[in-house]
């Protein structure tokens, strides 16, 4: 797999002069042209990337997704993730800007660690960030304060960008946390699908699947788990492992009550491969052991 491993190697597939910092840029769209290069056909790389963008037309291919450049103003992509660019579908009047800063500029900065919870670089396709006017006027005017900052270097600098870095990633999570929230119609579908999918999944037999995941989850509703946490967090209070295990303690209540079945019967039912494991769940949800549940209905 070919790998762009420095923001001077990407600068020069876009046409670029060098850097004026080696390890972060801010990329005018407009003044870039995307070399044609094998590259392209599949690559990682070493830095993270957020697009803003205006007018932007092409595919990507991002992970297993494909982003839809028509589709969305704000993107994130991160490190070590497997990419494909379509260069023919890509518009010549593109404008907008790049922000992209190498994974070891974050080095000993607490952002290093920070980082992966910001969700949205593994947001996708369909999840990306809409914009006001206004919004983008903020994260705009980071992006000038981090270009002229990349014009001198001292030992000042990584401190000063990383925290203009920080500030643009709390005001994106901000405004991703508005998108959920505005588009409550689309949010109230996903939450019902998302409803459906449980109850359908636990009225099954389905103890040979063993336990559900988020991922099987997300999966099956075309979504990232990121997002789907996020989402259910921002209007339930619980993510999806909690609304998970949740479900999971119910249907338990409703078997120790309602049936005969044994305490290892209903954890193999409900996809435990061990009893003991589903005996620890149910006690650390309901202060109760399974047996102790039972007999209080006795």
């Amino acid at each position: 797999m070919n790998t762009i491993k420095s923001i001077s190697a990407f600068h020069r597939l876009l046409s670029l002069p060098e850097p004026k910092h080696p390890m972060v840029s801010v990329i005018n769209l407009s003044e870039s042209i995307f070399i044609e290069d094998d590259m392209w056909k599949g690559f990682v790389s070493r830095y993270y990337c957020i697009a803003l963008k205006r007018n932007a037309k092409g595919k990507i291919k991002y992970g297993q997704q494909h982003y839809d450049y028509d589709k969305g103003v704000l993107s994130f992509t991160a490190p070590n993730q497997v990419q494909y660019l379509d260069l023919k579908t890509m518009d010549c009047q593109n404008t907008g800007y790049l922000l992209i800063f190498h994974e070891d500029f974050l080095l000993k900065h607490p952002l290093a660690k920070t980082i992966s919870s910001y969700g949205f670089f593994s947001y996708a396709v369909n999840e990306a960030l809409h914009l006001s006017e206004d919004e983008e006027n903020d994260l705009l005017e980071i992006l000038q304060k981090i270009d002229k900052e990349c014009q001198h270097i001292d030992h000042h600098t990584q401190e000063i960008i990383l925290s203009q870095i920080e500030l643009l990633l709390n005001y994106s999570k901000r405004f991703y946390q508005r998108q959920f929230i505005t588009r409550k119609n689309g949010s109230h579908q996903l939450l019902t699908k998302f409803e459906l999918f449980l109850n359908d999944y636990f009225d099954r037999k389905f103890s040979k699947k063993g336990l559900l995941t988020v991922h099987q989850i997300a999966e099956a509703m075309n979504l990232s788990p990121n997002y789907l946490s996020d989402l259910l967090r921002i209007h339930t209070g619980q993510n999806t492992q909690q609304h998970i295990h949740e479900k999971l303690i119910s249907k338990a209540k409703e078997k120790l009550s309602t049936t005969e079945l044994s305490i290892s019967e209903i954890a193999y039912e409900l996809g435990f491969e061990h009893s003991q494991s589903f005996s620890t769940l149910f006690k650390k949800k309901t202060n109760m052991s399974p047996l102790e549940f039972r007999h209080s209905f006795n």
